[in-house]
């Protein structure tokens, strides 16, 4: 399944667009979580996984709250439930706070990754959600690779410009046309080319940012390293293994290297 709309303009095809031209190309590399993934690999989870979703009962501008320890989950959570039709919603907050969130976004679906499953299951039960998805087997959840097995089905059609897309805890609701704006508005000022590697060391907090930062590299075709958390010696080092030509910075600044 290619992930692409018969309506212009959805936030899935202005990021995934060219994936599959792209084949196996690196897409996403996330340090901590020692994941990589190709362009072919992550456009087909994220149009599969949003399929599989679909099939399990998501529904259009349904909200999905996204409790994950990791930029490669994030990423591909945000992505999935958008491409389904869904609203993401990432979750930094912890314990009451979240099933408090939870509650007022009437999210009735969560994903999270294996070490957060618990505290992910236990603001699930204080809230409305449902069904807990996550990217790896953990109890009383649905493994996300078991959405990938799902015989594919259509994705939902909407209209970008008022679908809405992304739900952050501080900064409100954005759609589709709202959020790759905002990926074209910070590529007037930071140019990202096919040829770049991207390194982000922001923490998972930084929602709306992380997105459009992630979003636009992938819309350009660049390679996107994640690495939080860096000493002096090992960003200067990671800048060096992997070739760095562009650099999201701690206070929020993106520049060349």
């Amino acid at each position: 399944m290619r992930p692409t709309s018969s309506i212009k303009g959805t936030v899935t095809e202005a990021v995934f667009g060219y994936a599959y031209e792209r084949g196996d190309r690196p897409a996403l590399i996330d340090l901590g979580a020692g994941v990589v993934y190709g362009y072919r690999r992550l456009a087909d989870e994220v149009t599969r996984g949003a399929s599989g979703l679909v099939r399990r009962g998501a529904r259009r501008r349904q909200v999905a709250g996204i409790h994950v320890d990791n930029a490669a989950a994030q990423t591909l959570a945000v992505h999935t439930v958008i491409a389904a039709g869904g609203v993401a919603a990432p979750v930094a907050s912890w314990g009451g706070a979240a099933a408090e969130l939870l509650a007022r976004w009437d999210a009735r679906l969560l994903i999270t990754t294996p070490d957060l499953a618990e505290t992910s299951l236990l603001a699930a039960e204080a809230s409305r959600v449902r069904q807990v998805i996550a990217f790896g087997q953990a109890r009383d959840t649905v493994d996300f690779a078991d959405l990938l097995l799902l015989e594919p089905g259509p994705l939902p059609l909407f209209d970008p410009s008022v679908q809405p897309a992304l739900l952050t805890e501080d900064e409100g609701l954005f759609t589709h046309q709202e959020l790759i704006a905002r990926m074209h508005e910070l590529g007037g000022h930071t140019v990202l080319e096919k040829s770049d590697v991207l390194l982000v060391t922001w923490s998972l907090d930084c929602t709306l940012a992380m997105t459009t930062l992630v979003g636009l590299a992938l819309m350009r075709g660049a390679l996107v390293v994640v690495a939080p958390g860096l000493s002096p010696t090992e960003l200067s080092a990671t800048i060096h293994d992997f070739g760095v030509t562009v650099m999201a910075l701690l206070d929020g600044a993106v520049q060349r290297v």
